[in-house]
């Protein structure tokens, strides 16, 4: 009798040896798959104010450059007086100095949008502007108040363009362009910023200071 107890003993630990194997693995399985599932608790965490933001993207990225030279370019634009906006250091018969032909102020101003366009279309896709045919910009657009409209719609288009890449195509052209879209993209935020060098001594010259040195010893 002891023997036969000991054995169904023994048969029976055997069992449950081969069951805890089966269910052991299933168990693992089912609270892995658990715990990669997201709980109401840690989607409302994500989105709650303060919870980390997504990954930058290159789209991202790209976007922020152009935020950035947007809106020194922009201030600089509406810090000139609208008097102001026909002067180039020609005007001042600086002895020495060769400024023959440079560009006004509302010229610099325009050619910054107009190149803006001429280098973010290819990304887009969008026409170029009624009267936009060289770097100048349109002969019509004469008021301060047209001229900076016509400067933050370039960079509008600037955004939208940066939206389009992606690591898969920014290698690659877009139509009718010899440029990846990459270089497209960053080309014209390094434009703009030659140009807002250029605005910032256009300031200086007439006396004021640009809104990003404002406040600051330099």
């Amino acid at each position: 009798m002891g023997h036969k107890f000991v054995g169904q003993n023994k048969s029976k630990g055997v069992t449950r040896m081969k069951q805890i194997r089966i269910f052991l693995p299933l168990g693992l399985l089912i609270f892995g798959v658990t715990a990669l599932r997201p709980s109401e608790n840690s989607t409302s965490a994500t989105n709650a104010p303060g919870a980390q933001q997504a990954q930058p993207t290159v789209a991202s990225a790209m976007d922020a450059e152009i935020s950035a030279i947007e809106k020194q370019i922009v201030d600089a634009a509406e810090a000139m007086p609208e008097d102001k906006f026909n002067f180039s250091p020609e005007n001042l018969n600086i002895p020495g100095s060769d400024y023959k032909g440079v560009r006004t102020f509302g010229v610099q101003v325009k050619h910054v949008a107009s190149s803006n366009y001429f280098i973010w279309s290819p990304l887009t896709g969008d026409k170029l502007p009624e009267g936009l045919k060289d770097g100048n910009g349109p002969d019509n657009l004469k008021s301060k108040a047209e001229i900076i409209r016509f400067l933050k719609d370039s960079f509008a288009l600037g955004h939208k363009a940066a939206a389009t890449l992606t690591t898969q195509n920014m290698l690659q052209p877009p139509e009718h362009s010899k440029s990846s879209r990459l270089h497209l993209a960053t080309f014209g935020v390094a434009h703009a910023f030659n140009h807002y060098g250029q605005m910032v001594e256009y300031l200086r010259m007439n006396g004021i200071v640009p809104p990003t040195s404002r406040g600051k010893s330099a």
